[in-house]
């Protein structure tokens, strides 16, 4: 999430709320919510070998995550919630009377991840304003249309890197109770940085006095049931406070994911082993420096990389070339009315929004720069920062995934930056990520030839979340 426009949204409260002790506080419902999160009430249980398949998906061509000849005139034979057969129509058979979705024509694909995302967001153009008008209402009336376009998108994953604590667990549990449509969720919960910009931002920007504050944050978070640390500024704390997040998020098993906008915030998440860095395009410099590269290069298997190259060609896109974007009625999908109207409204004049100068010196540098990145090795993923500015949950994903092709990335392997190698970051690939037996039925299909032309992700016909259709 950029710094420069007005800060995103909170809900008024105490920030000593937020740093007591767990018993009675808001950490300690959380920590109650996470002890009696239920499994997902949409599936069946999961279906063990030789499971009479329940769903097939037949005829089209099949790309399974791995990287391999896609599979052409496939099947793909769901029981339950999970897969129980991938491949071609003639070794497949289909048994009479299975549910089948033709997929002639289209594309079948694991379930895509984005892995950055703000559900407490939808492209409203002033932060402050937005909070004021919608931040008590996020959790039942902002995130559910977040979850539900990035589900219609085909997005049946997704990594949220910044919000308040109690509004993002309490939509992931009601995801995965069946109560309302959306991915499923890998959350952060509140930033870790040296102290909120403003007031209003307490609830989801925790800051960090001293080492034992940073441990006792990490831990609360840990308790209340995030699966990652979100670390931001980490060149603006002292190496203890940093070396106290990064030991305290690995001692309970879950990665630290750090901000990138500036050389020294990297160096600094690079000498404490954070485990992923997010974005490329707003710092100022031309290049990464020798220096920093060569440690992305020592580094390149065991960390990851998020660049969210879209958000600023986009609202760029949008305020200068094509305005007429505004008025597509498909970001508006699952919006009130009166919602609808005053992000379109908080959009109208893009140009005056206060970084918007900016773009011209920051756009040029990111071919140079991600093409840096991809030279040492490192594993980039998909992902787009969703709900900022302009950048809306429900094309967001698709639109990195074509711009990564405008850079020279190969189709395959932009594929895999959404499916494959992001269930390895998250550490979930043996059940998501890839279409094989065994894993969770998260399939979609979309109309087009992918391999050809990224934007076909646009077109998402078919989308299957844990053996359920929802499109």
């Amino acid at each position: 999430m950029p710094r420069p426009l007005a800060r995103p949204l909170a809900r008024p409260r105490a920030a000593r709320a937020l740093r007591a002790a767990l018993a009675g506080t808001l950490v300690g419902a959380l920590a109650l919510l996470a002890a009696v999160r239920a499994p997902s009430a949409q599936p069946t249980p999961a279906a063990g070998e030789g499971a009479r398949p329940t769903l097939a998906l037949v005829g089209g061509r099949v790309i399974d995550g791995y990287g391999g000849r896609p599979i052409e005139d496939g099947v793909v034979l769901v029981a339950g919630d999970r897969i129980v057969a991938v491949g071609p129509r003639a070794t497949t058979p289909v048994p009479a009377g299975v549910d089948t979705i033709s997929t002639e024509g289209m594309t079948v694909l694991p379930g895509l991840f984005d892995m950055h995302v703000h559900l407490m967001l939808l492209g409203h153009g002033d932060y402050r304003r937005w909070n004021a008008l919608y931040g008590p209402r996020t959790a039942t009336e902002v995130m559910p249309v977040a979850a539900r376009q990035l589900l219609m998108a085909g997005v049946t994953s997704a990594r949220d890197l910044g919000a308040t604590p109690a509004d993002i667990l309490g939509v992931r549990r009601r995801i995965e109770q069946g109560e309302i449509p959306g991915p499923r969720l890998f959350v952060a919960g509140a930033f870790l940085q040296r102290a909120p910009y403003e007031e209003y931002e307490r609830p989801f920007r925790w800051g960090i006095q001293g080492p034992e504050d940073a441990r006792r944050k990490v831990r609360e978070l840990v308790a209340a049931g995030v699966d990652v640390i979100k670390l931001i500024d980490q060149d603006q704390l002292t190496d203890a406070e940093v070396a106290a997040i990064v030991e305290e998020a690995h001692r309970a098993r879950k990665p630290v994911i750090a901000h990138a906008h500036r050389m020294q915030e990297i160096r600094v998440g690079l000498k404490h082993g954070v485990d992923g860095f997010e974005h490329t395009g707003l710092g100022t410099a031309p290049g990464y420096p020798e220096d920093v590269l060569q440690q992305l290069r020592e580094r390149n298997t065991a960390l990851y990389w998020t660049p969210t190259l879209m958000p600023l060609s986009l609202l760029q896109y949008t305020g200068e070339i094509f305005p007429e974007r505004l008025d597509d009625p498909a970001w508006r999908a699952g919006m009130a009315p009166a919602m609808a109207d005053e992000i379109r409204r908080s959009l109208a004049h893009i140009p005056a929004l206060p970084y918007y100068a900016l773009f011209p010196s920051r756009i040029p540098l990111l071919a140079h720069k991600f093409r840096q990145l991809r030279e040492t090795g490192v594993r980039l993923l998909i992902g787009t920062d969703a709900g900022i500015p302009a950048t809306f949950h429900g094309d967001a994903t698709w639109r990195e995934m074509a711009l990564w092709q405008e850079h020279g990335v190969r189709p395959m392997e932009i594929l895999q930056a959404a499916t494959l190698w992001p269930a390895r970051a998250l550490r979930v690939d043996d059940r998501l990520g890839t279409l094989a037996a065994g894993k969770l039925a998260d399939v979609i299909a979309v109309r087009g030839d992918p391999l050809s032309d990224l934007r076909a992700m646009r077109d998402v016909a078919v989308v299957v979340k844990g053996g359920r259709r929802y499109r």
